[in-house]
């Protein structure tokens, strides 16, 4: 039997003998069904890798497609991570924690943030959902207007610049025909309330799109409840045959979002949904951390963009302009600072932050002695302004509210990108090459000057080249390798803070990495397609957690990284019928060198060296009726970095969906109901890496369910 250890030996010691055996036994035999006469499933196109439309088959890179029946069909429609787990490669952690945003990690890049999504690069539409500084929020991702998620991983990540370990992007679809007003209600476990109202249709030359929803939860855990209120609107018009204009605007709102913090390993095998209890809190020994600071945060969140298309013949002009505001103020679990340190900013984080940026780039297709040349040639630009104070979580005898100011200053970033991409293809080879120059420069002025001045500047600045190569092995069967040099310089958040309780870090280094691919693709007969790809990333100056307590973390450089893995994704079925679904994957992300207390070999924290997909679906001839039995397993993962506390064990969980449709004229009903966790599994949903009071913990939920009910009416 193949044991983790002889998994981990063959990823560390025979990952090029087993690509290479894999190419040599498998091949053959997908060769000789991919020339069969069957049927075949369409092409899937897609823009991410490329910024033009490009057949994700004929991309040497590793691209999956979420189609919106996976996104909307028997969801709630909250979270992303109810989506990305069928993605190989892709690690949700869900927090069960609206204040902190879910956890998504790409081949193990984005694992170590305590909130956010970091090292993984999120759009909407073609606009950032990502800072300028390189954090993004899946919140803002609208799931109720959604037509598809892309999801990127590997070389091809390092074209879209600073803090592309991967990237995400959601495309909502686009409004034509009749008009339509919807509405759906959803109910679920743990006080779940969802509703969201829709309509969409065109008025002349203009396609409107108009959602808005608001969503609440008691929330599992204890100290655990959140709302939201999101909207959306997206205007599509044609000013001529040649030219298109998309005008985007969204906005979340999140008051007073109740954050559990995490659980040591104890009280998490005792109670998952309890939070940790305060010793020191004489008069309410019952309560835990969470209420007696009532750490809480509320967000809100409002953003604008256009996005431009001009097409010239063959070729096109592209530009992107957005711009938008958040806001946001957040309770920790202390009062006067971190560590107790004089020079600390408080308890109470508040900054009001104002961000824009552009995209603007030029795509020119020609034909060269019987080649075809695709040139894209641009430019893109972000900054941001943040007003940032810090208070005590203490006034009077009070925890919980807003107390002396100890922190403020404005920070001032900017980042500016010109890249440039190629590819050529001629007869049964594509070949594309990139280059990308990223500068990016934080400047700090502090205003609070009693425990002295942290005003400073730092820059950053990085070339990385793409090179990559796919042949056409036969027509429907391709292989491909791809390799890139990678860039992740500190976000915003992770220079505020100094181990040492401090003010800036402005010592911490960019990483660097060097990311290698080789994959093969095939469509088989009975509509069936594969994609496998094995990998490696090299990674210098890794950053890593320091110190994390209370909600505040600060990071240092870790030196050398290794990943190394294998993903493999298999979709089979028709549009009736049976259908099934797989995505594994098997990763082994390990500290290259020792530093301070971790030993070389150690995994990094927070990233599962295997995880496993499986869904088996049926749909009736008529596509009214459908259901799906779902599997995820995930392997133990790590909270720290030396490895020595327990880590979060493995788990399997067996979720089960129905959906239903039925048409009544003009009328479109929709029910849906879905059970997660079957089994009644007790697991940690996410770890909060480098805790430094051992409260690593997040519990997820054990047996839940949601259901809902939707009602559309179309104008004709």
């Amino acid at each position: 039997m193949t044991t983790p250890t002889a998994i981990n030996h063959m990823l560390r010691r025979k990952l090029p003998l087993a690509f290479a055996v894999q190419y040599l036994l498998v091949l053959p035999a997908i060769a000789a069904a991919a020339d069969g006469g069957a049927q075949q499933p369409a092409p899937v196109v897609v823009v991410s890798g490329s910024k033009m439309q490009h057949s994700s088959f004929d991309l040497a890179a590793s691209v999956d497609v979420i189609d919106a029946a996976q996104i909307q069909d028997a969801q709630l429609r909250v979270n992303v991570s109810e989506s990305l787990n069928s993605v190989p490669g892709i690690v949700v952690q869900n927090r069960q924690n609206y204040a902190q945003d879910l956890q998504i990690s790409s081949r193990g890049f984005g694992a170590r943030p305590a909130f956010g999504v970091r090292g993984v690069h999120l759009l909407t539409d073609g606009i950032p959902a990502t800072m300028p500084d390189g954090q993004g929020q899946a919140a803002t991702f609208n799931l109720d207007m959604a037509e598809r998620i892309e999801v990127l991983r590997g070389p091809f990540s390092a074209l879209y610049g600073n803090h592309s370990g991967g990237v995400i992007q959601l495309f909502t679809r686009d409004p034509s025909g009749d008009a339509v007003v919807g509405v759906t209600t959803a109910a679920g476990s743990d006080g779940i309330r969802k509703t969201d109202v829709n309509a969409e249709g065109t008025a002349g030359p203009v396609g409107f799109l108009l959602d808005a929803s608001h969503f609440e939860t008691a929330g599992y855990r204890r100290h655990s409840a959140a709302e939201r209120d999101q909207a959306y609107a997206k205007l599509v018009t044609r000013p001529d045959k040649d030219s298109r204009l998309t005008l985007i605007a969204n906005s979340l709102h999140q008051p007073d979002t109740q954050d559990p913090l995490g659980t040591t390993w104890a009280t998490f095998q005792r109670d998952p949904r309890a939070c940790e209890t305060d010793p020191a809190d004489t008069q309410s020994p019952q309560r835990c951390f969470a209420e007696r600071y009532n750490t809480r945060k509320s967000i809100g969140h409002t953003q604008a963009g256009l996005a431009y298309e001009r097409r010239f013949g063959l070729d096109s002009l592209h530009l992107t302009l957005y711009g938008g505001n958040r806001k946001v103020t957040q309770f920790q679990a202390f009062s006067k600072g971190f560590q107790s340190s004089p020079s600390s900013s408080g308890g109470v984080v508040d900054f009001d932050r104002d961000f824009n940026g552009l995209d603007l780039n030029w795509q020119d297709t020609r034909t060269l002695d019987g080649a075809t040349l695709r040139t894209t040639i641009g430019v893109e630009y972000g900054s941001s302004r943040d007003r940032r104070a810090g208070y005590e979580n203490f006034a009077g005898t009070q925890f919980g509210v807003i107390g002396n100011l100890r922190r403020d200053e404005t920070d001032d970033l900017r980042t500016l990108d010109p890249y440039l991409q190629s590819e050529w293809q001629r007869g049964r080879w594509i070949l594309t090459a990139g280059l990308r120059h990223t500068r990016l420069d934080v400047d700090v002025r502090d205003r609070f000057l009693s425990n002295g001045d942290d005003s400073g500047r730092v820059s950053y600045a990085r070339t990385t080249p793409l090179l990559s190569a796919l042949y056409k092995v036969a027509p429907q069967l391709n292989v491909y390798t791809s390799a890139a040099r990678g860039f992740e310089t500190p976000t915003l958040n992770e220079l505020f803070y100094s181990g040492a309780g401090g003010g800036f870090n402005f010592r911490l280094r960019p990483s660097t990495s060097m990311n290698v691919e080789a994959g093969v693709k095939a469509l088989l007969p009975d509509h069936l397609r594969i994609d496998a790809a094995v990998f490696q990333v090299r990674t210098h100056d890794e950053l890593a957690v320091d110190s994390s307590t209370g909600g505040r973390t600060s990071y240092r450089n870790a030196g050398r990284t290794l990943r190394q893995g294998m993903e493999l994704s298999l979709h089979a079925g028709e549009d009736s019928g049976w259908n099934g679904q797989l995505a594994a994957t098997l990763l082994r992300a390990v500290y290259d060198e020792g530093f301070g207390n971790v030993p070389a070999g150690a995994r990094l924290p927070g990233v599962p060296n295997a995880s496993l997909f499986a869904s088996a679906g049926w749909k009736d001839d008529s596509g009214l009726l459908d259901a799906a039995i779902e599997t995820f397993a995930s392997a133990r993962a790590y909270p720290d970095d030396a490895n020595a506390a327990h880590p979060a064990p493995g788990y399997t969980t067996v979720s089960a969906r129905l959906h239903s449709r039925q048409q009544y004229g003009a009328w479109s009903i929709k029910e849906f109901a879905r059970l997660n966790n079957l089994f009644d599994r007790s697991f940690a949903g996410s770890v909060i890496v480098g805790d430094s009071n051992q409260r690593y913990y997040e519990p997820a939920p054990r047996r839940n369910w949601v259901m809902g009910l939707s009602a559309q009416y179309r104008f004709r």
